[in-house]
């Protein structure tokens, strides 16, 4: 008789992604449309503590602190297990897991299987020899991590199975509740943006074009600076000590992506009370109430995805820019699907109308492209048009963590799960490669 299990853990604290972002663990049960927990990926230790002299394991063992628990406690040391993408204190990440699977979740290991989020690096098996142009940064995402983390789950918390996804790929999966989607595929082009960094991700058939990687320096973070800035040069009644709050408040609430910036200079300017919102606040200090007129800061923040030479005189390449090439340096083959199929991911593309933005902007760039051959050719040749779509969906957001609670609520899951009996069987190695699952009916 087989034994059945409880609802799987989905577990993403970005094991070795290169994002600079992830400083943040979502945890939750599949099934869901949300993570039950986001937990700030740190740890308190004494300060006098050695971590790994512990004597005492499990819930027992009170000496530590986590989450939002560990953040600047008196007398602790603020650890971050995973700093730059990668896990730098195996010992510490244990701990922390440890904590957030008992004290938060719950929930026995023995009892549940684990579907864990990692980076795309690099996992690309298409047959075709790729250039590596933009591969700036290392593969962090080593076969060593994932066997490190194959041993702390089946040996230190007795999981049952284990599988081990790539973010890209469970985005993708997560567009499907997309009306725009119109067959469920795991080729396209993932655009995930954080807090710190900004990623485009192109995905053949589920595995990763690791080669053709792109990361843009201009996320949710420099979104808010930039508003910081904007609201500085103008308002005079923020708080000071408060600045950076406010900026972060105004972005979330009144923030949108406008089609054309000269337009929308003239609408606030002919009629200013029509656009323009105010934002209330309480001085910390005095507890007195303050008021901030939002303006052109609303189309201002966003518009640096398009123009970044706003904010960063280093990078002026526009987002479509970007995507366009990441594309143009995939295989010929798949091209067309890349463009079809641009999945957004993450809070920094939430923005009202960003998605049509990126996909106006870069379907020009793509007809510019077409044109130009045709001209080439002295008008021979014409080429097929091509389909640019860019997917927008109500759990973008968190487009990661639901496309792992989709996919691990589906019977195929268990099916390509690693088991205890496997790891037992052949050993960590087992973790190096994960099968691609998804493509159901």
């Amino acid at each position: 008789m087989t034994r059945s299990y409880l609802p799987t853990v989905v577990f993403d604290a970005h094991f070795a992604t290169f994002s600079l972002s992830s400083r943040y663990t979502k945890l939750g049960y599949a099934g869901n449309t949300e993570p039950q927990f986001i937990v700030p990926s740190c740890i308190a230790i004494k300060e006098s503590a050695k971590v790994g002299s512990r004597t005492v394991k499990g819930v027992d063992d009170l000496d530590f602190f986590i989450g939002d628990e560990g953040i600047d406690k008196p007398n602790y040391a603020t650890k971050w297990p995973i700093r730059h993408g990668i896990v730098e204190d195996w010992d510490l990440m244990e701990r922390f897991m440890e904590q957030v699977i008992f004290k938060y979740l719950r929930a026995e290991p023995e009892d549940h299987y684990f579907l864990l989020v990692r980076g795309p690096w690099p996992i690309c098996k298409w047959p075709i020899q790729l250039p590596h142009p933009h591969m700036t940064e290392p593969p962090l995402n080593t076969p060593e991590n994932r066997e490190y983390t194959a041993e702390i789950m089946f040996e230190s918390f007795n999981v049952p199975g284990l599988y081990i996804a790539v973010q890209a790929v469970l985005a993708l999966a997560a567009s499907w509740t997309s009306r725009q989607v119109g067959e469920r595929t795991l080729t396209g082009t993932v655009i995930d943006s954080g807090d710190g960094v900004t990623h485009v991700i192109p995905v053949a058939e589920g595995y990763v074009i690791g080669s053709c990687i792109k990361h843009i320096p201009i996320a949710g973070r420099d979104i808010t600076y930039f508003t910081q800035q904007l609201l500085r040069e103008r308002e005079v009644g923020i708080p000071p000590e408060q600045s950076l709050e406010t900026a972060k408040a105004v972005k979330e609430r009144f923030s949108y992506v406008c089609p054309d910036l000269v337009k929308e200079f003239s609408k606030y300017d002919t009629d200013g009370s029509k656009w323009i919102k105010q934002y209330t606040g309480i001085n910390n200090i005095s507890k007195k109430e303050f008021t901030v007129d939002v303006g052109y800061e609303r189309f201002l923040g966003p518009e640096i995805f398009f123009h970044p030479e706003f904010a960063n005189p280093d990078f002026t390449q526009p987002i479509s820019e970007v995507v366009d090439e990441v594309i143009q340096n995939c295989p010929i083959d798949v091209r067309r699907p890349l463009y079809k199929n641009i999945v957004l991911s993450g809070g920094s593309t939430m923005f009202r109308d960003f998605g049509r933005r990126l996909q106006r902007d870069l379907k020009r760039t793509v007809d510019a492209r077409l044109k130009m051959s045709e001209e080439l050719s002295g008008g021979k040749l014409k080429p097929k048009p091509i389909d640019v779509q860019v997917i927008t969906h109500h759990m973008q957001r968190y487009a990661v963590w639901f496309g792992g609670s989709m996919l691990a609520s589906t019977p195929e899951f268990y099916q390509v799960c690693h088991t205890k009996k496997d790891y037992e069987e052949i050993g960590p190695s087992i973790c190096r490669h994960n099968p691609v699952f998804g493509v159901m009916s």
